[in-house]
């Protein structure tokens, strides 16, 4: 018998697989662009990398988490037995 059953989401996952790809491309885009258009725009383009790291909650390695995360939710969840904790496919 399991002493504890708990989802294996967290704070990083979204709503929706297609949320969190947008949330990326708004993110990664603007980050991109704060640098890339430097030489076109000057550093007024810099604004564009505090809108970057909102859409991607903080850090890239954060979004990445959160992909994986929002993929695989409802699907998996984590059991403990006598201090050991495997992941098992969720029952339905």
């Amino acid at each position: 018998m399991p002493l504890l059953t708990t989802d294996t989401t967290s704070g990083f996952a979204s709503a929706s697989v297609p949320r969190h790809l947008a949330r990326g491309a708004v993110g990664f885009g603007s980050l991109i662009a704060a640098f890339a258009l430097i030489p076109a725009f000057g550093p007024v383009t810099l604004l564009l990398a505090p809108v970057g790291v909102v859409a991607l909650r903080g850090c890239p390695m954060c979004w990445a988490i959160g992909l994986a995360e929002t993929a695989s939710r409802g699907r998996l969840r984590r059991e403990c037995t006598d201090g050991r904790c495997e992941l098992k496919p969720a029952s339905r």
